[in-house]
Protein backbone atom coordinates (compact mmCIF):
# COMPACT_ATOMS: atom_id res chain seq x y z
CA UNK A 1 0.00 0.00 0.00
CA UNK A 2 1.34 3.44 -0.88
CA UNK A 3 0.25 6.94 0.09
CA UNK A 4 -0.08 9.72 -2.48
CA UNK A 5 -0.65 12.39 0.16
CA UNK A 6 0.49 12.63 3.77
CA UNK A 7 -1.79 10.68 6.10
CA UNK A 8 -1.67 13.53 8.62
CA UNK A 9 -3.77 15.73 6.33
CA UNK A 10 -7.57 16.02 6.52
CA UNK A 11 -7.90 14.26 3.15
CA UNK A 12 -5.34 11.84 1.77
CA UNK A 13 -5.12 9.22 -0.98
CA UNK A 14 -3.80 5.66 -0.91
CA UNK A 15 -3.10 3.05 -3.56
CA UNK A 16 -3.54 -0.62 -2.68
CA UNK A 17 -3.01 -2.66 -5.83
CA UNK A 18 -5.90 -1.88 -8.22
CA UNK A 19 -7.81 0.02 -5.52
CA UNK A 20 -7.33 3.71 -4.84
CA UNK A 21 -8.80 5.30 -1.73
CA UNK A 22 -9.68 8.89 -0.94
CA UNK A 23 -9.74 9.04 2.85
CA UNK A 24 -11.56 11.74 4.84
CA UNK A 25 -9.45 12.24 7.95
CA UNK A 26 -10.78 14.91 10.27
CA UNK A 27 -12.25 12.75 13.05
CA UNK A 28 -12.32 15.49 15.68
CA UNK A 29 -14.84 17.37 13.48
CA UNK A 30 -16.66 14.26 12.17
CA UNK A 31 -15.07 15.00 8.79
CA UNK A 32 -16.86 18.34 8.45
CA UNK A 33 -15.74 19.63 5.06
CA UNK A 34 -13.64 22.79 4.87
CA UNK A 35 -12.82 24.53 1.60
CA UNK A 36 -9.31 23.09 1.77
CA UNK A 37 -10.78 19.59 2.11
CA UNK A 38 -12.99 20.05 -0.95
CA UNK A 39 -9.88 21.01 -2.89
CA UNK A 40 -8.00 17.98 -1.57
CA UNK A 41 -10.79 15.63 -2.63
CA UNK A 42 -10.58 17.07 -6.13
CA UNK A 43 -6.78 16.69 -6.18
CA UNK A 44 -6.97 13.13 -4.86
CA UNK A 45 -9.60 12.11 -7.42
CA UNK A 46 -7.45 13.48 -10.24
CA UNK A 47 -4.32 11.77 -8.92
CA UNK A 48 -6.00 8.37 -8.58
CA UNK A 49 -7.72 8.73 -11.95
CA UNK A 50 -4.31 9.30 -13.54
CA UNK A 51 -2.59 6.43 -11.68
CA UNK A 52 -2.09 3.60 -14.17
CA UNK A 53 -2.43 0.72 -11.67
CA UNK A 54 -5.64 2.02 -10.07
CA UNK A 55 -8.86 0.57 -11.47
CA UNK A 56 -11.44 1.57 -8.84
CA UNK A 57 -11.62 4.64 -6.56
CA UNK A 58 -13.15 4.27 -3.07
CA UNK A 59 -14.20 7.30 -1.03
CA UNK A 60 -14.19 6.48 2.68
CA UNK A 61 -13.52 7.79 6.18
CA UNK A 62 -10.50 7.10 8.34
CA UNK A 63 -12.88 6.52 11.25
CA UNK A 64 -15.95 4.26 10.95
CA UNK A 65 -17.88 6.48 13.38
CA UNK A 66 -18.57 9.18 10.77
CA UNK A 67 -18.45 9.48 6.99
CA UNK A 68 -18.94 13.26 7.02
CA UNK A 69 -21.12 15.57 9.09
CA UNK A 70 -21.33 18.02 6.18
CA UNK A 71 -19.89 21.48 5.66
CA UNK A 72 -17.77 23.14 8.33
CA UNK A 73 -20.40 25.54 9.71
CA UNK A 74 -17.83 27.73 11.45
CA UNK A 75 -16.15 28.30 8.09
CA UNK A 76 -19.52 29.09 6.47
CA UNK A 77 -19.95 31.95 8.91
CA UNK A 78 -16.73 33.55 7.67
CA UNK A 79 -17.55 32.80 4.02
CA UNK A 80 -20.95 34.52 4.30
CA UNK A 81 -19.34 37.97 4.57
CA UNK A 82 -16.85 37.50 1.70
CA UNK A 83 -18.37 37.22 -1.83
CA UNK A 84 -15.10 36.18 -3.46
CA UNK A 85 -14.54 33.44 -0.93
CA UNK A 86 -18.15 32.28 -1.26
CA UNK A 87 -17.65 31.74 -4.97
CA UNK A 88 -14.29 30.04 -4.44
CA UNK A 89 -15.95 27.67 -1.99
CA UNK A 90 -18.75 26.96 -4.47
CA UNK A 91 -16.22 26.12 -7.15
CA UNK A 92 -14.20 23.91 -4.76
CA UNK A 93 -17.33 21.91 -3.87
CA UNK A 94 -18.37 21.56 -7.52
CA UNK A 95 -14.90 20.43 -8.63
CA UNK A 96 -14.70 17.80 -5.88
CA UNK A 97 -18.07 16.39 -6.84
CA UNK A 98 -17.37 16.50 -10.57
CA UNK A 99 -14.03 14.81 -9.95
CA UNK A 100 -15.87 11.83 -8.48
CA UNK A 101 -18.83 11.81 -10.88
CA UNK A 102 -16.76 12.21 -14.05
CA UNK A 103 -13.70 10.16 -13.12
CA UNK A 104 -12.73 7.74 -15.86
CA UNK A 105 -12.74 4.94 -13.28
CA UNK A 106 -15.65 3.62 -11.18
CA UNK A 107 -16.10 5.32 -7.81
CA UNK A 108 -17.61 3.81 -4.65
CA UNK A 109 -18.60 5.64 -1.47
CA UNK A 110 -18.06 3.47 1.64
CA UNK A 111 -20.36 5.00 4.27
CA UNK A 112 -20.69 4.44 7.99
CA UNK A 113 -22.03 6.84 10.61
CA UNK A 114 -23.43 10.27 9.68
CA UNK A 115 -23.44 11.15 5.96
CA UNK A 116 -24.98 14.60 6.03
CA UNK A 117 -25.08 17.78 3.92
CA UNK A 118 -21.88 18.13 1.94
CA UNK A 119 -20.87 14.60 2.93
CA UNK A 120 -24.03 13.26 1.34
CA UNK A 121 -23.32 15.51 -1.64
CA UNK A 122 -19.99 13.74 -2.11
CA UNK A 123 -21.55 10.29 -1.76
CA UNK A 124 -24.30 10.87 -4.32
CA UNK A 125 -21.73 11.86 -6.93
CA UNK A 126 -20.01 8.47 -6.68
CA UNK A 127 -21.10 5.69 -9.02
CA UNK A 128 -22.07 3.43 -6.10
CA UNK A 129 -22.88 3.84 -2.42
CA UNK A 130 -22.32 1.00 0.07
CA UNK A 131 -23.44 1.76 3.62
CA UNK A 132 -23.29 0.23 7.08
CA UNK A 133 -26.53 -0.23 9.00
CA UNK A 134 -25.21 2.45 11.36
CA UNK A 135 -25.21 5.09 8.62
CA UNK A 136 -27.53 8.09 8.71
CA UNK A 137 -28.28 10.35 5.76
CA UNK A 138 -29.54 13.89 5.45
CA UNK A 139 -29.28 17.02 3.32
CA UNK A 140 -29.99 19.95 5.58
CA UNK A 141 -29.73 23.40 3.89
CA UNK A 142 -33.31 24.22 4.97
CA UNK A 143 -32.21 23.96 8.60
CA UNK A 144 -29.63 26.74 8.24
CA UNK A 145 -31.27 28.95 5.62
CA UNK A 146 -29.17 28.17 2.52
CA UNK A 147 -30.02 26.69 -0.89
CA UNK A 148 -28.91 23.31 -2.22
CA UNK A 149 -27.07 23.70 -5.58
CA UNK A 150 -28.87 22.79 -8.80
CA UNK A 151 -26.38 20.09 -9.83
CA UNK A 152 -26.63 18.40 -6.42
CA UNK A 153 -30.43 18.63 -6.49
CA UNK A 154 -30.59 17.03 -9.93
CA UNK A 155 -28.25 14.25 -8.82
CA UNK A 156 -30.41 13.54 -5.78
CA UNK A 157 -33.61 13.58 -7.87
CA UNK A 158 -32.07 11.16 -10.38
CA UNK A 159 -31.26 8.74 -7.56
CA UNK A 160 -34.38 8.82 -5.39
CA UNK A 161 -37.08 10.48 -7.51
CA UNK A 162 -38.77 13.86 -7.16
CA UNK A 163 -41.01 13.07 -4.20
CA UNK A 164 -38.31 11.52 -2.01
CA UNK A 165 -35.89 14.32 -2.90
CA UNK A 166 -38.49 16.90 -1.85
CA UNK A 167 -39.07 15.05 1.41
CA UNK A 168 -35.35 15.07 2.20
CA UNK A 169 -34.71 18.67 1.15
CA UNK A 170 -37.89 20.31 2.42
CA UNK A 171 -37.56 18.82 5.91
CA UNK A 172 -33.82 18.36 6.31
CA UNK A 173 -34.60 15.18 8.25
CA UNK A 174 -32.17 12.32 8.81
CA UNK A 175 -32.84 8.95 7.19
CA UNK A 176 -31.77 5.62 8.61
CA UNK A 177 -29.79 3.28 6.40
CA UNK A 178 -32.76 0.97 5.74
CA UNK A 179 -34.90 3.86 4.44
CA UNK A 180 -31.99 5.15 2.37
CA UNK A 181 -31.72 1.76 0.71
CA UNK A 182 -35.48 1.59 0.14
CA UNK A 183 -35.63 4.89 -1.75
CA UNK A 184 -32.50 4.15 -3.80
CA UNK A 185 -30.09 6.51 -2.08
CA UNK A 186 -27.70 3.62 -1.38
CA UNK A 187 -26.99 0.51 -3.44
CA UNK A 188 -25.93 -1.97 -0.76
CA UNK A 189 -26.63 -2.20 2.95
CA UNK A 190 -24.25 -4.18 5.17
CA UNK A 191 -23.46 -4.58 8.84
CA UNK A 192 -20.70 -2.28 10.05
CA UNK A 193 -18.41 -5.30 10.41
CA UNK A 194 -19.03 -6.55 6.86
CA UNK A 195 -18.96 -3.20 5.04
CA UNK A 196 -15.26 -3.01 4.20
CA UNK A 197 -15.10 -6.57 2.87
CA UNK A 198 -18.26 -6.03 0.78
CA UNK A 199 -16.82 -2.87 -0.80
CA UNK A 200 -13.50 -4.59 -1.57
CA UNK A 201 -15.23 -7.64 -3.06
CA UNK A 202 -17.36 -5.50 -5.37
CA UNK A 203 -14.38 -3.31 -6.28
CA UNK A 204 -12.50 -6.51 -7.13
CA UNK A 205 -15.27 -7.47 -9.55
CA UNK A 206 -15.00 -4.08 -11.24
CA UNK A 207 -11.22 -4.36 -11.41
CA UNK A 208 -11.38 -7.79 -13.07
CA UNK A 209 -13.35 -6.83 -16.18
CA UNK A 210 -12.19 -4.86 -19.21
CA UNK A 211 -11.25 -1.34 -18.15
CA UNK A 212 -11.74 -0.24 -21.74
CA UNK A 213 -15.36 -1.40 -21.54
CA UNK A 214 -15.90 0.37 -18.21
CA UNK A 215 -14.31 3.54 -19.56
CA UNK A 216 -16.54 3.59 -22.64
CA UNK A 217 -19.70 2.61 -20.77
CA UNK A 218 -19.18 5.27 -18.11
CA UNK A 219 -18.51 7.95 -20.73
CA UNK A 220 -21.64 6.89 -22.62
CA UNK A 221 -23.82 6.96 -19.51
CA UNK A 222 -22.52 10.41 -18.56
CA UNK A 223 -23.47 11.72 -22.00
CA UNK A 224 -26.98 10.35 -21.52
CA UNK A 225 -27.18 12.03 -18.11
CA UNK A 226 -26.00 15.26 -19.77
CA UNK A 227 -28.87 15.08 -22.24
CA UNK A 228 -27.69 13.11 -25.29
CA UNK A 229 -30.59 10.93 -26.47
CA UNK A 230 -29.36 9.35 -29.70
CA UNK A 231 -26.14 8.23 -31.37
CA UNK A 232 -23.75 10.78 -32.80
CA UNK A 233 -20.30 10.46 -34.38
CA UNK A 234 -18.67 10.04 -30.95
CA UNK A 235 -20.92 7.22 -29.70
CA UNK A 236 -20.91 5.44 -33.06
CA UNK A 237 -17.13 5.64 -33.12
CA UNK A 238 -16.82 4.29 -29.57
CA UNK A 239 -18.99 1.29 -30.44
CA UNK A 240 -17.26 0.50 -33.74
CA UNK A 241 -13.67 1.14 -32.60
CA UNK A 242 -14.07 -1.15 -29.59
CA UNK A 243 -14.15 -4.21 -31.86
CA UNK A 244 -10.57 -3.47 -32.94
CA UNK A 245 -9.28 -2.80 -29.43
CA UNK A 246 -6.74 -4.89 -27.56
CA UNK A 247 -9.24 -5.89 -24.88
CA UNK A 248 -11.86 -7.02 -27.43
CA UNK A 249 -9.29 -9.19 -29.22
CA UNK A 250 -8.21 -10.74 -25.93
CA UNK A 251 -11.80 -11.20 -24.73
CA UNK A 252 -12.88 -13.03 -27.88
CA UNK A 253 -9.75 -15.17 -27.91
CA UNK A 254 -10.17 -16.10 -24.24
CA UNK A 255 -13.82 -17.02 -24.81
CA UNK A 256 -12.96 -19.31 -27.71
CA UNK A 257 -10.12 -20.88 -25.71
CA UNK A 258 -12.41 -21.31 -22.68
CA UNK A 259 -10.13 -19.40 -20.29
CA UNK A 260 -10.27 -16.23 -18.23
CA UNK A 261 -9.26 -13.14 -20.24
CA UNK A 262 -6.18 -11.13 -19.35
CA UNK A 263 -7.22 -7.57 -20.17
CA UNK A 264 -4.35 -5.11 -20.50
CA UNK A 265 -5.90 -1.74 -21.50
CA UNK A 266 -5.53 1.05 -18.94
CA UNK A 267 -6.88 4.59 -18.85
CA UNK A 268 -4.36 7.11 -20.13
CA UNK A 269 -4.02 10.39 -18.17
CA UNK A 270 -5.06 12.47 -21.19
CA UNK A 271 -8.21 10.46 -22.06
Amino acid sequence: MSDIFDQTTAVYAQIDGPLGRIVLNRPEKKNAMSQAMWCRVSDAAQALDAAGDVRVIILCSFTPSSFSAGADISELEAISTNPARRDANRIAIREAQRGLARANKPTIAQISGPCVGGGCGLAIHCDFRFAADTARFGITPAKIGIIYPLNDTRQLMDLVGVSAAKSMLFTGRLLGAAEAEKIGLIDRLETAEALGAAVEAFAGELASVSQYSLFGIKKTMQRILDGQSDDNAWSQGMFLDAHEGEDAKEGVKAFLEKRAPKFSWTVKPDE
